[in-house]
C-alpha cells in the first residue's frame, strides 16, 4: 500500500493497479501472476489463499525499508481512497492466468463503496471487458493493446468500451481526433518521460499513466501556466 499513498502524496488524480485472485477467491494487488519476483515464494496467486498471502514479505525484494509490505486486497486500496476524489484505473490481468469470476468480484467490490462512477477497468483480455460491461454498465472500460490497431475506435465501440489504453507509440493526434467523435478517449500507458507527456497531452490525450505522477503533475503545471 506504501506505493498508493506515496502516489497520493505526489499529487496523482488517479491511480492504476493490476489484480490477481487468490485460490479463495479473494482480489488481490499485484502485477506477476507468480509470487516468485515479489515474495520469492515459487508459487502462483491462484494456488494460495488470502490468509496465507497475508504472511509473506512482499516489499523487501524493492528495499529493506518496506519488509513491512504485504499484497493488499482490493478492498484496501478502495477503503484508501474513497473519500480522496481519485480515479481508479483496475487491471484484470486474466491473461496468463485465468480466474473465473474475477469480473463479478472486482464490480461487486467497487459497489459496495459506491465507487462506479470513478473506476475504468482495463485488461487485454478484451473478452472480460465484454463481460464487465454485461455486468455493470455503468463502470467505464478501457481497451489495453499494444499494436497499432486499424480504426481501433470501432472496435472500441464494438466492445462498448469507453476508452482506449493503448501503449504510447499507438497514438496520433489524428487518431485521438476521430476516437473523439466516437466518443471514445485515449489514455497512453506507461508514459514517463517529460518530453512523451507533453506530446501526448498537445495531442489531445484525456488521460497518462505513469510511473512518475509527480513529474505529470509538474508538466500540467508547466503547461497550464504557458496557457494563462
Amino acid at each position: 500500500m506504501a506505493a498508493f499513498s506515496k502516489a497520493l502524496e505526489l499529487g496523482a488524480t488517479g491511480i492504476e493497479t493490476d489484480v490477481q485472485m487468490t485460490k479463495d477467491g479473494i482480489v488481490v494487488l499485484l502485477h506477476d501472476e507468480s509470487l516468485a519476483r515479489t515474495t520469492g515464494r515459487h508459487q502462483l496467486v491462484k494456488d494460495m489463499d488470502y490468509a496465507e498471502l497475508k504472511t509473506l514479505d512482499a516489499g523487501s525484494w524493492f528495499d529493506s525499508a518496506f519488509q513491512a509490505e504485504q499484497i493488499p486486497s482490493l478492498e484496501q486500496l478502495l477503503e484508501l481512497i474513497k473519500h480522496t476524489g481519485t480515479i481508479l484505473n483496475i487491471e484484470l490481468k486474466n491473461g496468463i492466468v485465468l480466474y473465473p469470476g474475477i469480473e463479478h468480484k472486482v464490480i461487486e467490490a467497487v459497489r459496495a463503496f459506491q465507487m462506479s462512477d470513478r473506476v475504468i477497468i482495463s485488461s487485454f483480455n478484451h473478452y472480460s471487458l465484454v463481460q464487465c460491461k454485461r455486468l455493470a454498465p455503468e463502470i467505464r472500460t478501457g481497451v489495453l493493446y499494444m499494436e497499432g490497431l486499424y480504426r481501433p475506435w470501432d472496435y472500441a465501440v464494438a466492445l462498448q468500451a469507453d476508452a482506449l489504453h493503448p501503449y504510447k507509440y499507438a497514438v496520433t493526434p489524428e487518431w485521438i481526433a476521430e476516437a473523439a467523435a466516437h466518443g471514445i478517449v485515449y489514455h497512453p500507458f506507461t508514459v514517463n518521460e517529460p518530453l512523451e507527456m507533453e506530446r501526448l497531452i498537445d495531442a489531445g490525450a484525456a488521460g497518462i499513466i505513469t510511473d512518475y505522477p509527480d513529474r505529470l503533475a509538474e508538466v500540467l503545471t508547466r503547461k497550464g501556466a504557458q496557457t494563462e
